[in-house]
C-alpha cells in the first residue's frame, strides 16, 4: 500500500446538498424544508427538551434542593498526599498545584485528615480539618489557615 493509492471507502464520502440552486440540483424551491410550518421558517424549529406539546420531561420530574450562588467550592487534598513534599518545605497553593494534586491555585483548598504524613511540612491552605490538624502537628509541622 502506497499513500497515492489509499481511497476512502465508498459511501464515507457525502456530496453537500447545494439548497436554493435551482431544480435541476433536486432540492431548489423549498431547498429541502417541504411546505408552510415553523421548521421550514429562517430561524425556526422547537426549543431544547420541546415534546411536542405533551408536558415536557424537565417540567415532569420533581425539583428539590437548592444551591445557593455563594456556595465555595474547595479543592480538597488528604494528609498522605503531602508526603509527596520533602521534610521542612513549605505547602502552599502554588506548590500543590507545581505538585499536580489540585486544579488551579486560585480556589480554595480544604486538608483533610486521610491517610498519615510522616514529614514535618509547612501547610498553608484556606481550611483544614481538626484530625488533619492533629496529624500535621503530631508529625512535627505547622498548619496556616491562609486565603
Amino acid at each position: 500500500m502506497k499513500l497515492n493509492n489509499i481511497q476512502a471507502d465508498t459511501g464515507s464520502r457525502h456530496v453537500r446538498k447545494r439548497l436554493g440552486c435551482g431544480i435541476g440540483t433536486g432540492h431548489g424551491k423549498t431547498g429541502g424544508r417541504g411546505h408552510k410550518g415553523q421548521k421550514s421558517r429562517s430561524g425556526g424549529g422547537v426549543m431544547r427538551g420541546f415534546e411536542g406539546g405533551q408536558m415536557a420531561l424537565i417540567r415532569r420530574l420533581p425539583k428539590r434542593g437548592f444551591t445557593p450562588r455563594t456556595r465555595t467550592e474547595y479543592q480538597v487534598i488528604n494528609v498522605a498526599q503531602l508526603s509527596a513534599f520533602e521534610a521542612g518545605s513549605t505547602v502552599d497553593a502554588a506548590a500543590l498545584y507545581a505538585a499536580g494534586l489540585v486544579r488551579n491555585a486560585v480556589d480554595p483548598i480544604k486538608l483533610l485528615a486521610t491517610g498519615d504524613c510522616d514529614k514535618a511540612v509547612k501547610v498553608a491552605v484556606s481550611k483544614a480539618s481538626a484530625a488533619a490538624v492533629k496529624k500535621i502537628e503530631a508529625a512535627g509541622g505547622s498548619l496556616v489557615i491562609a486565603d
